[in-house]
């Protein structure tokens, strides 16, 4: 995995929507094959970008609210951004 492929695909992300960020387990872990810790290292490198970009980060079991209602990250979501 290198820097270009994590930039890629935040990157892919925020040209889908640039106001909500969602990665799953599934979408890292089994469409994309990453190991676990280069599941993990793609996640922190993610959200230390966005959060440089001026978003709210929430992982695996924190609350947010979107849209006036209050939602929790899921188990099978390990990063939700919020511009």
């Amino acid at each position: 995995m290198t820097m270009q492929y994590v930039s890629d695909l935040i990157d892919k992300k925020i040209d889908e929507n640039p106001n909500f960020i969602r990665f799953t387990f599934y979408e890292l872990r089994i469409k994309e094959n990453l190991s676990e810790a280069d599941t993990k290292m793609l996640i922190a490198l993610a959200a230390q970008r966005l959060e440089n970009n001026r978003y709210l980060i929430y992982k695996t079991g924190d609350t947010y609210v979107l849209d006036g209602k209050q939602k929790k990250v899921e188990s099978n979501e390990l990063l939700v951004a919020i511009k």
